[in-house]
C-alpha cells in the first residue's frame, strides 16, 4: 500500500516540474473534442498501464470495411475492444515500463489535461474507446519500502513512460500507411494526413523508393522482414519498365521515384478487376526529375536486408545481381565530366525542388559512395563481373580522395581558400578549380567554429557551395567517406552549433538558408522554399535515423539521444509533421504534411538504434584495408605531374 501511495505522490502532482508546462502525454492535439486517458489499473499479481485513446475516426483515417472481426475480453466490469485489419497484421509494440502497485482495486484516470482524479467505480464506456493498449510494468521503479525513487529515477522512469507511448503511437501509425499489392504489403505511403483533401494529395498517397528507406530500417530492426523482402523484389520488376518523357528513354538501371497500386478493370472483361503497380520516373514529377538517388537507395536496403534477417539468397538471385549492375552502370558510364563525382540535375535527391544543388551534390555523392561499397560487397563473383568491379575499385579510390581533399572545409581551410591566388594555368596549380576568394560569405567566417568542420554542400569550376547539408554530411561518416578525423570533426560542429542545427526540432536540412536577391535568383522565388522552410533550411524530423547511425558509428550516440529528447517534446503532439519552419523550427511547416511517415519512422529508427547500437551495423560500411592501401596510393602518386600522352589501357581519373 506503501507503492500505491507513493504512486498517487507521483500522480498527484508532487513534481509539478515534470507535468507543468510539458505536454507530452497528449497525444491528440487541441483539434480533438473528445479526452484521451492513461489508466492505471492495480491488480495483484499483475500490473499493467492502459492507454486508452478516445475513438476518433478522422485522426487515425480509418476504413471502416478495414477491419475484418471484434472480439471482447472482460477484465472485472471493463470490456476492452480489440480491432483487427484484414491486412495489416499489426503486432503490440513491447517492452513499456511504467507504475504500477501491488495491492488495491481502485483506480487513477489521467486525463489530456494533465489532472490526476481516483475513480472508485466508475468506468469508461466501451463506446468511448477505440483501442486499447496493455503495457506491462516493472516493479523496480519504485522501492520495495514505498519511498520514492532516488536520484532523479523518479523522473527517469516518467520519462520512459513517455517515450514508449510515442513510440507506440508510431508503430500505429506506421502500420496504418502500409501498402499491399495482391494482399503482401509492399510499402508505406508518404504520408496519411486526414486533414488533406483529395486534391492536395498529389502524391503523397505514393509509395517512394526514398520515403520508405527508413520505414524498411524500422522494420528491420524490428524482425519483421516480409515488407522489405516484397519492396526490394518489387521494385526491381519496374526497373525494367519502359521510361520515355517526350520521345526520350533515360537510360537502362533508372529505379522509379514512386509507385502505387491501383485497381483496373480486367482486360476483356470490364465486371472483374485486378491491382497493378504505376511507377512514376520522374515523368509526372513537379518539375520532370529524375530520382538519381532511389537506384542507390534501393541498393543500401538490400545489403541491410541481407545483413539483418540472414537472408542472402535476394541478392544473389540472378534478377537481383542483374538490378545491382544495371544501376551501376548507369552511374559508371563515361561522360564528359573530368570528375569521379556524379553529374546530376537540380531537385534529384531529397531536395527535389530547385535549390541550386545542380552539379556535384555532397548528398549524391554520399550515397553514391555507400552504394559502390554495397555493391562490391553483394555481387557474385564471376567473369562477367570483373570488369564492374574493377572499375567500381578504381572510381571508389578516386571519389574518396575527391571528396576528402576538395570538399572539405574547417578554419584551416578557409584561411587557405581566403589567400588564395587565381587564374593559374598549371598542372602544379594550388586553386585547382579557380575558386575566387570573395565566394567567402560574412556568415562562414563567424559560423565556423575553431573546432570542427564538414563537408561543402558542392564543388564546380569557380564555385564552392559552403552551405552545411545535412544528410550527406551524415551519410559520408556512416559510409566512410569521410576520415575518422573529419567524421569526429563533424560531429563537434553539430555539438557547436546545435542551436542552428537542431534548435527546437531536429534536423536542419541545411544551413543557412537562401535569403533576398539570392533566394530569388537561385529557387526562381519558389513560394515553397521560402526562407527557413521546406528544403531551404526548413527542419526534417525524418533525418533523426541518419544522425543516429552516424553518432552510434563514431561512438557518441549521446548526440543522437539528445536530438531524440527534443523531438519527443512536440513531435507526437503536433501529429508528426512533415518539417518545421523558422530560424529555430518553431512552426509546424505552412505547407507540410501531417502524419508523414518518413518522420515517423525516422524517429523509430534512432529510438531502435541507441537502444541496441550494434544493429547498426547493417547500414555502417567501414573502409577495408585493400581500399584504404589504394588511396594511399593515389596520395603518393601526384596526378598533377602526370604528362599528357597516349590513353593507358587502364581506367584513370583526374583527382
Amino acid at each position: 500500500m506503501a507503492t500505491s501511495e507513493a504512486v498517487l505522490q507521483v500522480l498527484g502532482g508532487s513534481l509539478p516540474s515534470l507535468f507543468g508546462s510539458d505536454n507530452s502525454f497528449r497525444k491528440l492535439g487541441s483539434s480533438h473534442t473528445s479526452r484521451s486517458f492513461i489508466r492505471i489499473r492495480k491488480k495483484r499479481g499483475s500490473k499493467c498501464v492502459n492507454f486508452l485513446n478516445c475513438s476518433n475516426i478522422s485522426y487515425h483515417a480509418i476504413r471502416v470495411d478495414c477491419f475484418q472481426s471484434t472480439r471482447q475480453s472482460v477484465h472485472g466490469d471493463i470490456a476492452h475492444s480489440y480491432l483487427r485489419s484484414v491486412n495489416c497484421k499489426c503486432q503490440q509494440a513491447d517492452s513499456v515500463s511504467s507504475f504500477a502497485s501491488e495491492k488495491g482495486n481502485g483506480s487513477w484516470i489521467i486525463d489530456n489535461d494533465q489532472s490526476f482524479d481516483t475513480v472508485p467505480g466508475n468506468t469508461p464506456s466501451l463506446m468511448q474507446f477505440e483501442t486499447v493498449r496493455e503495457l506491462k510494468v516493472g516493479e523496480e521503479d519504485f522501492q520495495s519500502n514505498g519511498s520514492l525513487p532516488p536520484n532523479g529515477s523518479v523522473e527517469d522512469t516518467l520519462n520512459r513512460i513517455v517515450g514508449n507511448s510515442i513510440e507506440d503511437e508510431a508503430w500505429e501509425l506506421l502500420r496504418e500507411s502500409m501498402v499491399y499489392y495482391c494482399g503482401s504489403p509492399v510499402g508505406t505511403i508518404a504520408a496519411k494526413d486526414p486533414t488533406s483533401s483529395t486534391a492536395d494529395v498529389l502524391n503523397y498517397d505514393q509509395v517512394f523508393i526514398r520515403d520508405f528507406i527508413p520505414s524498411g530500417i524500422a522494420f528491420l530492426l524490428k524482425g519483421e522482414y516480409e515488407i522489405v523482402r516484397n519492396f526490394i523484389l518489387h521494385t526491381l520488376q519496374l526497373q525494367s519498365w519502359e521510361k520515355t518523357m517526350d520521345c526520350h528513354s533515360p537510360g537502362q538501371g533508372l529505379m522509379p521515384a514512386s509507385f502505387k497500386v491501383r485497381t483496373v478493370p480486367l482486360d476483356g472483361d470490364d465486371s472483374a478487376t485486378e491491382e497493378v503497380l504505376d511507377p512514376d520516373f520522374g515523368e509526372a514529377a513537379i518539375g520532370r526529375v529524375a530520382p538519381v538517388d532511389s537506384g542507390l537507395w534501393w541498393i543500401i536496403l538490400l545489403r541491410a536486408y541481407g545483413k539483418s534477417s540472414g537472408d542472402l539468397s535476394v541478392q544473389e538471385r540472378i534478377d537481383v545481381q542483374t538490378g545491382i549492375k544495371m544501376i551501376l552502370r548507369l552511374c559508371l558510364a563515361d561522360g564528359f565530366d573530368m570528375f569521379p563525382t556524379l553529374l546530376v540535375t537540380d531537385g534529384s535527391c531529397m531536395i527535389d525542388r530547385r535549390m541550386g544543388i545542380h552539379g556535384h551534390p555532397l548528398e549524391i555523392q554520399a550515397l553514391f559512395h555507400s552504394a559502390l561499397l554495397c555493391a562490391r560487397e553483394m555481387l557474385t563473383p564471376e567473369d562477367g563481373s570483373a570488369d564492374l568491379i574493377r572499375a567500381l575499385n578504381n572510381r571508389l579510390v578516386a571519389l574518396s580522395f575527391h571528396i576528402r581533399e576538395y570538399y572539405w572545409i574547417d578554419m584551416k581551410k578557409l584561411n587557405e581558400i581566403y589567400r588564395y591566388q587565381t587564374e593559374e594555368y598549371s598542372y602544379d596549380a594550388v586553386n585547382k578549380f579557380n575558386i575566387y576568394p570573395d565566394q567567402i560569405s560574412p556568415w562562414l567566417v563567424d559560423w565556423m567554429p575553431s573546432k570542427g568542420g564538414y563537408l561543402i554542400g558542392n564543388l564546380q569550376p569557380a564555385h564552392m557551395d559552403f552551405r552545411f547539408f545535412s544528410l550527406g554530411n551524415l551519410w559520408s561518416i556512416v559510409c566512410s567517406l569521410t576520415t575518422d578525423d573529419q567524421s569526429h570533426a563533424i560531429l563537434d560542429l553539430i555539438e557547436a552549433k546545435w542551436t542552428d542545427l537542431v534548435a527546437d526540432m531536429p534536423f536542419k536540412i541545411c544551413y543557412p538558408a537562401l535569403e533576398g536577391q539570392e533566394w530569388k535568383i537561385i529557387t526562381g522565388c519558389d513560394p515553397k522554399n521560402t526562407p527557413w522552410s521546406y528544403h531551404n533550411g526548413g527542419a526534417w524530423p525524418t533525418l533523426l535515423w541518419q544522425l543516429a547511425v552516424a553518432s552510434i558509428k563514431m561512438n557518441r550516440p549521446e548526440i543522437a539521444a539528445k536530438a531524440v529528447e527534443v523531438a519527443e517534446k512536440r513531435i507526437s503532439r503536433d501529429k508528426w509533421p512533415e518539417y518545421y519552419d523558422t530560424k529555430k523550427a518553431r512552426f509546424i511547416g505552412k505547407q507540410a504534411r501531417l502524419f508523414q511517415t518518413w518522420s515517423i519512422a525516422g524517429y523509430l529508427v534512432a529510438k531502435l538504434l541507441l537502444a541496441n547500437p550494434s544493429s547498426a551495423n547493417i547500414l555502417i560500411s567501414q573502409e577495408d584495408s585493400e581500399l584504404l592501401n589504394a588511396f594511399s596510393c593515389a596520395i603518393s602518386s601526384n596526378p598533377r605531374r602526370k604528362k599528357r600522352g597516349p590513353k593507358s589501357p587502364q581506367k584513370t581519373y583526374i583527382v
